[in-house]
């Protein structure tokens, strides 16, 4: 049966528990009231009689893998209030509960929810999936009091009901002895101390607790040293055209990254042209092109006055050859920012 191909299942789980590392672990039992809303009408239990709800009580014994997992087996016998549709009569029918669920503890906390699969025996046996939720609240290390409801569905045939209970448990191998106190550190009176390690007596360290990777001066404090950082852009134009290309959008936004980081930082944008055209012509595109790329990094948020254009139109060409290639490799813009960085000194 699937009830006991997954009873299985969580014994096998349960041997395995040590893996878990948990504040809450171990076996648990509790004992529980029961309300179930049983209201079946003519229905495959029998053709002919109506039921209502039914009380009674349980209990129910489980494993506490972790602060999150458990799982449980479950018993109850509740008394279901019947009522025949063809004479009227009124009576109570034995109403016996038993099955397995997994429980997932919240976050460690006291809500949980429910999944189970459970046997309803009344007029005969049929089996019910359930997914609930609970309120578990210890009131010592073992001891707990817990409310829960849940939502069961027929899987032999379609009826869905509710159920509600209200119980205590116990969860075993729990301590109640407070962490035994730390007791601290003897101190080395008349000896010299370093606390941090760096070389430094305390009584001579002004820079407490430096870190292990720096290295430090004669009063403990970290060393630093002026480093110049560089960052360089090239952005190459289409014959005749000053558009900055919009493949070249992310390297102009690392330039303007760069700046923000090196507020000393300026940058002169230098325009150039191919040998194609008039000098004069040239020159004018390419300070336009100088230009526009500047206007780019002022979308990006550098102030303009950090920023200088010039153009050069064809008289630094990149390359001489008057060829495709090189007519291509002459329309662009260049610049190289340089700044000075404060970095640490490794030890």
């Amino acid at each position: 049966m699937k009830l006991k191909s997954l009873t299985m299942a969580i014994a096998l789980a349960a041997t395995s528990a040590t893996t878990f590392a948990a504040e809450k672990e171990g076996f648990y039992i509790g004992a529980f009231g029961d309300y179930y809303d049983a209201s079946w009408i003519a229905t495959d239990y029998s053709p002919h009689v109506r039921s209502g709800y039914a009380t009674g009580f349980g209990a129910e014994i489980g494993y506490r893998f972790s602060d999150y997992w458990s799982a449980r087996l479950e018993y109850a016998d509740n008394n279901v209030d019947v009522e025949s549709l063809y004479t009227g009569d009124k009576y109570d029918m034995d109403m016996e509960r038993y099955g397995i669920d997994m429980l997932h503890h919240f976050s460690g906390g006291p809500f949980y929810g429910v999944l189970g699969i459970k046997e309803i025996d009344v007029y005969d046996s049929n089996t019910f999936a359930n997914v609930g939720l609970g309120y578990q609240h210890f009131l010592t290390e073992g001891l707990s009091v817990n409310i829960e409801t849940s939502y069961y569905r027929g899987l032999e045939f379609s009826e869905s009901d509710l159920n509600a209970k209200f119980g205590v448990s116990y969860l075993f191998g729990q301590s109640n002895e407070p962490a035994a106190p730390v007791e601290p550190a003897p101190v080395v009176v008349n000896e010299p101390t370093d606390s941090d390690s760096d070389g430094v007596n305390d009584k001579d360290d002004q820079c407490a607790n430096t870190p292990m990777t720096d290295a430090v001066d004669a009063t403990g404090c970290t060393m630093y040293e002026e480093k110049p950082v560089t960052i360089s852009l090239l952005v190459s134009f289409a014959h005749d055209s000053a558009a900055v290309p919009q493949r070249y959008f992310d390297d102009i936004a690392e330039v303007a990254a760069f700046m923000k980081e090196n507020t000393d930082a300026t940058v002169v944008l230098e325009g150039h042209a191919s040998a194609v055209g008039d000098a004069e012509y040239n020159k004018m595109l390419s300070k336009t092109r100088a230009d526009d790329v500047a206007e780019e990094l002022i979308k990006d948020g550098i102030s303009e006055d950090r920023i200088s254009t010039v153009g050069y139109g064809e008289e630094r060409l990149k390359n001489e050859a008057y060829t495709l290639e090189a007519h291509a490799e002459n329309r662009r813009v260049e610049a190289q920012l340089t700044s000075t960085q404060r970095v640490k000194v490794m030890r």
